[in-house]
Parts: structure tokens; C-alpha cells; sequence
């Protein structure tokens, strides 16, 4: 037998609302055509970082983020609060660069590997050459350690 709970709120146990209710990482949602159900956990961001990377580089504002380090023009290291699961995990980057200028942001393991720990990523213009930029974005996928 299947059942529905319709609710408006959700709070934890003492009332104070939704800040400390969890949710299991065998926990499904049903598609937007409703064929499929797809696991919450694994298609959630698990960190994020915009930097402003020119001058002295600062973080904008990061989720799971611990430290960032300027190693040389337009090339950056991030490490991750909390660490991922495999090394081996999608980073998609961007920039915002003057539109005549048409910046590339790449997340490369150029001499680096990609870690568990965090990633070292280098915004590269078109023609080659490292670039300081603000803002640089990167958004990180995969499975939390």
C-alpha cells in the first residue's frame, strides 16, 4: 500500500525548522516526465567557487571550499572541505572576461594531477597565454569521501 503526505513545511523534531532534517543518500526523485526516479544525493553540486583572480586573489563566495592559492598568473588552487570520493570527479569552470577579449576557462591537470583533496585549474585566453580573471567560476560534481 502506498501512501502520500502532503505538507507545507518540514521541521525537525523540536520545531525549529528545516535546518536539521536530513535526507539519506538512497533518497530518489521522480523526473520531470515522471518515468524515472533519480538519486537526490548524486545529482546535487558538491562544492562551488567564484574568485575574483586578479590582483590578490580572493574568494567571491564557495561552498565547500577550505582555501584557494594564487600559484601564478591564471593559475589557481582550490582545496575542498570536505574531500571527494575519487579523484577522477567533473569540474566545469568559466570566466567573464571583455567581450573582445574571449577568455576560456579550463580545469586542467596540466603537470598537476587531479585530487580528491582539490584541483589546481588555469584560465587560458585563445591565444594561449594565462590570464588573471574576475570573476572565475567553477562548480564541482561527483561523490563526496
Amino acid at each position: 500500500m502506498t501512501s502520500q503526505l502532503n505538507v507545507d513545511t518540514i521541521v525537525d523534531k523540536a520545531g525549529s525548522g528545516g535546518t536539521n532534517v536530513k535526507v539519506a543518500n538512497t533518497s530518489t526523485y521522480v523526473s520531470d516526465g515522471g518515468a524515472v526516479t533519480q538519486n537526490t544525493v548524486q545529482g546535487l553540486v558538491k562544492a562551488w567557487l567564484t574568485l575574483d583572480g586578479e590582483g590578490t586573489i580572493a574568494t567571491v563566495d564557495s561552498f565547500n571550499i577550505a582555501s584557494i592559492t594564487d600559484n601564478a598568473t591564471g593559475d589557481y588552487s582550490y582545496t575542498y572541505t570536505n574531500n571527494m570520493g575519487t579523484a577522477k570527479h567533473p569540474v566545469t569552470g568559466s570566466v567573464i572576461g571583455a567581450s573582445t577579449d574571449y577568455f576560456y576557462s579550463y580545469v586542467t591537470s596540466e603537470g598537476v594531477a587531479q585530487a580528491t583533496t582539490g584541483n589546481t585549474t588555469r584560465n587560458v585566453h585563445y591565444s594561449g597565454v594565462y590570464q588573471d580573471c574576475d570573476p572565475t567560476h567553477f562548480v564541482i560534481h561527483g561523490d563526496l569521501a
